[in-house]
């Protein structure tokens, strides 16, 4: 099935693609879309942590939502369309609610993928990373925004209209003081409209495709 894409990186790059390793925390808008390019790009050692299920108000926005799968295990879902792309694949699940205390349990891998909601989780994963020396890549806020052409991959330093990574500065400068944490973020103002917080796909989608493009283009880097 990778044949083309085998054609395009040539047989060496693509090994490395099927040697590393990769933990996605968080399978909702952004980390669903993530898993999808990952899985269809040759990215073999797949591990996932979401202790949430679908809910009809992901339908919108979530790639492995629908209507079959309200009330269902996303890792579950996630696990299933991951084995009927590639049924060859090496992917776990943990249907796992990260906290402060226990992501020191998460495990070893060559990539950490933060897509997660809680800003705590977030700077752990940041933090564990780094003591483990482990590449990691973190999402930004997505949340009332409309135009995907304001993302952007860069480092956390240089992020700027985001209230997320604003509280991320702050709570990663004690242990990261350079604040170089490569991060998916948008410069675009969130909608100040006194509403919950809501996303649109073509936001979330493109914030997955630019995190698997940095997992996928790093390795073939190295």
């Amino acid at each position: 099935m990778f044949e083309k894409e085998i054609e395009l990186i040539g047989l060496e790059n693509f090994t490395k693609l099927q040697e590393k390793s990769v933990l996605i925390v968080g399978i909702g808008g952004v980390g669903g879309t993530t898993l999808e390019v990952l899985v269809r790009s040759g990215i073999k050692n797949i591990t996932l942590i979401d202790y949430d299920t679908f809910d009809i108000t992901n339908l919108n926005r979530q790639i492995l939502a629908t209507n079959k799968d309200i009330n269902k295990k996303k890792v579950d879902v996630a696990l299933n369309r991951s084995l009927k792309i590639n049924k060859d694949i090496n992917i776990k699940v943990k249907h796992l609610y990260l906290n402060k205390d226990n992501v020191k349990e998460i495990g070893m891998y060559d990539y950490i993928i933060d897509t997660c909601d809680t800003v705590t989780v977030k700077v752990e994963l940041i933090r564990y990373a780094k003591v483990n020396n482990i590449k990691i890549i973190s999402c930004m806020g997505t949340g009332k925004r409309i135009d995907p052409t304001k993302l952007f991959i860069g480092t956390l330093n240089k992020t700027y209209n985001d209230p997320l990574a604003k509280v991320m500065r702050k709570c990663v400068k004690e242990f990261c003081p350079k604040l170089n944490i490569p991060v998916v973020a948008s410069s675009e103002l969130p909608l100040n409209n006194n509403v919950s917080i809501g996303s649109l796909m073509q936001v979330t989608s493109t914030a997955g495709i630019y995190i698997a493009s940095f997992i996928i283009n790093d390795i073939i880097k190295e």
